[in-house]
């Protein structure tokens, strides 16, 4: 099969089969090329087709906490106070410019993820304005 850019369903299904034929190319082989070539053009009609959304931001909180193996009382040298930090993962209160900043900055976690808004509750719950 010659590299083509992949336009439709049936293009894509006989790429994917290649590139499973391909991946017991040895290291420096003309296999090997051929594998990195066809993986390009398969991931590029994916990103196309079948785009992966970012994650929701607080679960990307709490699946960063799992990595590091963070309990939530661990966050408040990044959210200032137990409470918020229970009001942040449970929905209840929107992230702060300071605490995506703080989240940032020491976990790690993509501005651009804690940034969007996420499914959130806070707004059907009647609260005083906090300061954060």
């Amino acid at each position: 099969m010659k590299p083509k850019i992949l336009k439709t369903e049936k293009d894509y299904e006989a790429a994917l089969k290649l590139v499973s034929d391909l991946m017991d190319a040895k290291p420096g082989s003309t296999d090997e090329e051929k594998l990195e070539l066809w993986s390009l053009l398969v991931e590029q009609y994916e990103e196309e087709h079948y785009p992966i959304p970012p994650p929701d931001p607080i679960e990307a909180i709490k699946f960063r906490m799992e990595q590091l193996g963070l309990k939530q009382k661990d966050l408040v040298q990044y959210i200032p106070a137990k409470s918020k930090v229970s009001e942040v993962l449970n929905r209840k209160r929107p992230l702060s410019l300071s605490m995506i900043r703080a989240l940032h900055k020491n976990l790690g976690i993509p501005a651009e993820i804690l940034v969007q808004e996420a499914p959130v509750s806070y707004g059907s719950r009647k609260r005083k304005a906090a300061s954060d």
